[in-house]
């Protein structure tokens, strides 16, 4: 049995160091040649190390064509709103049809959780002209409703495998005490649900920053675009681009919040999402 553990073990680490490297290679290439200068970059030596740093006409090529930090204010607003409110409704769903006594309770879960059965694609065309005849397309909040709609059934999902795990006996507890189903799920299932709350937070709030399609189809105005569709306009019409190390300079910051937010939850994130699949 020891030496099975010890092969799955040297399998596991093999595995994890082929994935880090896979993950690494393209955001190495971008750091080493995004402070390199156009004439250095054109040379074709892309895995040489700079000889200098320059950015400063990177800069002024991204400055000139668009506004990186109208996207970047844009996006967290998209990705923090968004998420949190998507989160907050679908641990209120996950509570109802797992811990009170609602008629039809699994039914209701299967029509939120249906939502994930059609690819996100299928909705443009629809959305779009709801959006349209509701006065919502290129607006701040139909972006962050949108957003949050499509997230809230695998949040859901997440949260109800969570709270399927908590025992019946801390409900009845504070029924006894006089609580309010409010009451024991503000106090006692969301602080329990802090570990899945902030691994749904960091791969919602993902996805949102990372998001091309949506940000494209629903926005037109330079002051509702997320990050993605401003970084899209640094290509040309034909999608070339005649400034590379500014792109790649832009891409790489544009990767700093996602980042940060990993590492600010990085201790809830795994442990999170093994709760919440079970």
């Amino acid at each position: 049995m020891n030496k099975i553990t010890k092969v799955n073990s040297k399998l596991i680490n093999i595995v994890l160091c082929v994935l880090s490297f896979v993950w690494l290679f393209p955001f190495s290439f971008a750091l080493i040649n995004a402070v390199k200068s156009g004439a250095e970059y054109n040379q074709g030596n892309f895995w040489d190390w700079p000889k200098g740093i320059s950015i400063s006409n990177s800069l002024d090529f991204i400055s000139e064509r668009v506004s990186l930090i109208q996207g970047f204010s844009n996006s967290l607003l998209y990705g923090v709103v968004s998420s949190s409110l998507a989160i907050v409704l679908a641990a209120l769903a996950a509570f109802g049809v797992t811990k009170l006594q609602l008629k039809a309770k699994f039914v209701w879960f299967i029509l939120i959780y249906s939502g994930t059965i059609f690819p996100f694609q299928t909705y443009l065309v629809p959305v779009y002209r709801m959006f349209s005849s509701l006065g919502l397309y290129d607006t701040q909040i139909g972006l962050i409703l949108f957003y949050s709609a499509i997230s809230i059934p695998f949040c859901t999902f997440v949260l109800r495998n969570f709270f399927s795990t908590i025992g019946d006996e801390q409900l009845e507890a504070a029924k006894i005490d006089g609580a309010t189903d409010f009451q024991i799920f503000h106090k006692i299932f969301l602080p329990m649900a802090k570990a899945p709350i902030s691994a749904l937070f960091l791969f919602q709030f993902s996805f949102v920053w990372n998001d091309l399609l949506f940000g494209l189809t629903f926005s037109k105005s330079e002051n509702i675009r997320p990050i993605m569709t401003v970084l899209s306009q640094l290509n040309g019409p034909n999608g070339a681009t005649t400034n590379a190390p500014a792109v790649l300079l832009a891409c790489a910051v544009a990767s700093i919040p996602t980042i940060i937010i990993y590492v600010l939850l990085n201790k809830n994130f795994e442990e999170g999402f093994v709760m919440g699949g079970k």
